[in-house]
């Protein structure tokens, strides 16, 4: 007789959704099948949302298979899965959820040969993509000699900047020559030669059996768009879709849900139109805007219940993005009881005394109790950070960077001063190397066989070059690459600019004479976010006008990147002050915050104060920034500004602190 045994089965869980969300929540969480578009303000609980609606869609008999979960990030997706796996123990099993580009990744994968790939594909990363670009660019034996209507030479873009411009485009739906208009036209010359690149790209792809990560979203829709038999199976399959940061979809993302979703229009988009920050890398504000156009009868939920900031923070936020004419109203509510303590406004003299006071703020905080780690300070550019950077060092304050390296210790900052440490000492052999490498067709052994030419000639002018025209273009010429023959006779040029008779210059004098007349195009054709750098070099000269001494700035700027800065550098998860751009602040959150530079021209940007659409998008990101912080706010803003070119400027406060009622904010009188 066969021995029995007995399984254990796990008990049905049924959630109580009325005792575990909040109204708001609770109507989105079960609503009918049909079109949906839940508004969820900032720290109203979103992911709490989306992960009780895939709860209450499989405790209704909702198969997991049946189920599309898309999100931004694998992280995001990793959260809500697991905990919906801890509300529904073994009941997530099947469950398709990730990142638009996982996603499809998995269809192409299960339909590669429709798609018109083998199998066994390979996916390049960011590195692979430029570094095939640029095999491209060679092959086709591209110029970099100005074109006949140039006025004046600029290279052609390495494999990186290319791949973004292709990029934007294909996220966008803009023609080239559009996206070269509006945000490359450093390049517009190039539009003919950057198509050619861009077929023969997607030639040598598709030859090496291999696609980039634009193409996990856009052949997927390709492939869905082609062929209806497929098309069909995956709606049928994706009974309910689901997405999370709606407001960050770009015209591709858009499209794929759109094609999934035809039949029978069960999605819920999830995000927040006043969070919308990203259209600079494509996000389309559009698609959450008119989602109940493109979805007609959707219903709109909103949650604006606030579990994060105090009342006097939101009051401030709700302010904030009350001015934007192209919105969903909503107006957060908190769950918090007031403290009593107002968001502060303080206008400080100039830049230095603006790092002074947020420095101070940061020690009072420390010995009142505060972890570091609860303290961020927030800004629009990374260059905006400076000074803040350099009086924390003084200070003794660990800080981490979450928006990039260090000021002082990027490689287009080390670029530009390597020009200077040369002319202040011409038997600088890694400031020569640093210098001669940014020439093209030079590398680490041309550097190295022109150095030991320039030596000689140093050597024998006594150390002092007098004109380092003479010095680099000798009567018995030295062997130049032949790429960089132009540009080798340029830099002797810019030497002698910016120190005539070998006497350099005043070092913010130096600093725009390179950039100016040699940085400038290498930047451009050599990084994808070249404005940034561009305004970090603008910054380093207007900080430079404080120096008369080369000498003396370059040896602050070696203070800055040496051993200055190893008592202020963190170990992994140590206590420390968390500087950041607003951008890459979204979704954390800090019991104190510092939003600095709140000025017009610096936060809005200048670029944006003549475009509505900029300016709505800029006083988003300012929303961004405010409902970052828990209990504790200040707004700060220098009344000077030092400029390169004119010295000190007086500023104006941003237009969006002018549009918060006096009476919410603070004001500090800084002594």
């Amino acid at each position: 007789m066969a021995r029995q045994y007995s399984l254990h089965r796990h008990p049905q869980v049924r959630i109580d959704y009325a005792a575990e969300l909040n109204p708001q929540q609770l109507a989105a969480v079960q609503a009918p099948p049909g079109p949906a578009l839940v508004i969820a303000g900032a720290g109203s609980g979103k992911t709490r949302t989306l992960t009780y609606r895939v709860a209450y869609l499989l405790e209704n008999g909702i198969s997991p298979s049946n189920i599309l979960l898309l999100t931004f990030t694998n992280k995001a997706s990793r959260e809500m899965l697991e905990r919906v796996e801890s509300l529904l123990p073994d009941r997530t099993a099947g469950l398709w959820g990730g990142t638009f580009h996982s996603i499809g990744n998995r269809i192409l994968r299960r339909h590669a040969e429709a798609a018109g790939y083998r199998s066994g594909f390979s996916i390049m990363d960011r590195e692979d993509q430029a570094d095939l670009l640029n095999a491209v660019i060679a092959s086709q034996g591209i110029s970099t000699k100005k074109s006949k209507d140039a006025p004046k030479e600029k290279r052609f873009p390495k494999g990186e900047v290319v791949a973004d411009i292709l990029s934007y485009a294909l996220n966008t739906g803009l023609p080239l020559e559009e996206v070269l208009a509006q945000k490359y036209p450093h390049f517009i010359e190039y539009q003919a030669q950057l198509e050619l690149v861009d077929r023969d790209y997607g030639q040598r792809k598709k030859a090496a059996n291999a696609l980039d990560f634009d193409d996990l979203l856009v052949q997927p829709l390709r492939l869905l768009e082609n062929n209806e038999e497929i098309a069909r199976f995956f709606r049928a399959q994706f009974q309910f879709i689901l997405v999370d940061e709606y407001q960050d979809t770009n015209r591709l993302q858009a499209e794929f849900i759109d094609i999934l979703a035809r039949d029978h229009k069960n999605v819920m988009v999830v995000g927040d139109d006043a969070q919308s920050i990203y259209s600079w890398r494509g996000a389309n504000f559009q698609n959450i805007l008119e989602f109940p156009k493109r979805y007609p009868g959707a219903t709109v939920y909103k949650i604006e219940t606030n579990y994060r900031s105090i009342p006097e923070v939101l009051e401030v936020a709700n302010a904030a993005i009350s001015a934007n004419l192209r919105q969903f109203e909503k107006h957060l509510q908190p769950a918090r009881s007031a403290s009593g303590v107002k968001p502060a406004l303080v206008a400080l003299e100039n830049a230095n005394d603006q790092a002074r006071f947020v420095t101070q703020r940061i020690e009072e905080l420390r010995e009142s109790g505060a972890d570091l780690r609860q303290i961020a300070v927030l800004y629009r550019a990374h260059y905006h950070s400076m000074e803040l950077q350099m009086e924390l060092t003084r200070a003794g304050l660990p800080f981490s960077i979450t928006s990039g390296l260090r000021f002082f210790e990027q490689a287009h900052v080390k670029d530009v001063a390597a020009f200077l440490k040369f002319v202040v000492n011409p038997r600088d052999e890694v400031a020569f190397k640093r210098m001669a490498r940014l020439l093209q067709g030079v590398g680490e052994r041309s550097a190295a066989q022109l150095w030991a030419a320039v030596e000689k000639g140093v050597s024998a002018r006594g150390g002092l070059p007098g004109s380092f025209y003479g010095l680099l273009m000798p009567e018995k010429p030295l062997k130049i690459p032949a790429k960089a023959e132009k540009e080798w006779k340029q830099l002797a040029h810019t030497l002698d600019e910016i120190a005539p008779g070998g006497i350099p210059r005043a070092p913010a004098e130096m600093l725009s004479g390179v950039i100016e007349a040699m940085y400038g195009d290498y930047l451009a054709a050599k990084f994808p976010n070249a404005e940034a750098r561009s305004e970090d070099l603008n910054t380093l000269a207007n900080y430079a006008r404080q120096y008369r001494e080369p000498a003396e700035f370059l040896d602050q700027l070696a203070l800055m990147t040496g051993l200055d800065t190893e008592e202020t550098r963190p170990e992994a998860d140590a206590e420390a002050v968390t500087l950041s751009s607003v951008h890459q602040a979204k979704g954390l959150e800090w019991r104190y915050v510092f939003v600095i530079w709140m000025a017009d021209g610096m936060f809005p940007t200048a670029r944006s104060l003549e475009d509505e659409d900029a300016i709505e998008e800029e006083r988003r990101l300012f929303y961004v920034a405010v409902t970052r912080a828990e209990d504790e706010l200040y707004l700060t803003y220098p009344l000077l500004r030092l400029n390169a070119a004119y010295g000190e400027m007086i500023q104006r406060p941003s237009r969006f602190l002018e549009e918060i009622p006096k009476d919410r904010l603070e004001e500090w009188q800084v002594m």
